[in-house]
């Protein structure tokens, strides 16, 4: 067990501040960014390598926003509406998430936004993903 934190304190200094809580706006924003990459590179994939990664930055992430940023109550589906009416869009406005049908079918509740798609809807909205991610 020593060797062991022994090889964690040589490393350290280089990783702590991807496995540490953010404190700050800008250390924040440098876990989403590296989230963002790691969504890019993961996707879905349960077994790929760096999804324990993902997991990981994602919880950390996670914990910053619940102290610091207001938490949204709703429906994720509920809100891409309300977001599209505010905004003035149609289904056809909406290629972030698919064609016309895929999002028809989204909106009528038979599909889920998938990762991509909640990804490129905070992008367009700048909003928190959390907003198209529902919790069961």
């Amino acid at each position: 067990m020593e060797t062991q934190l022994e090889d964690i304190a040589n490393v350290w200094p280089k990783i702590k501040s991807i496995f540490s809580v953010p404190h700050t706006e800008e250390e924040y924003e440098h876990l989403v960014s590296m989230l963002d990459n790691l969504i890019d590179e993961v996707g879905e994939n349960e077994n790929h390598p760096l999804a324990s990664l993902m997991e990981s930055i994602g919880n950390l992430i996670e914990t910053y926003e619940n102290k610091n940023v207001p938490t949204m109550h709703g429906h994720p589906i509920e809100s891409l509406r309300y977001l599209m009416k505010e905004h003035n869009l149609k289904q056809t406005d909406l290629p972030e998430i698919g064609s016309q049908g895929v999002v028809s079918e989204i909106l009528k509740g038979k599909r889920h936004l998938n990762i991509r798609q909640v990804k490129e809807l905070s992008l367009k909205f700048n909003i928190s993903p959390l907003v198209f991610i529902q919790d069961n």
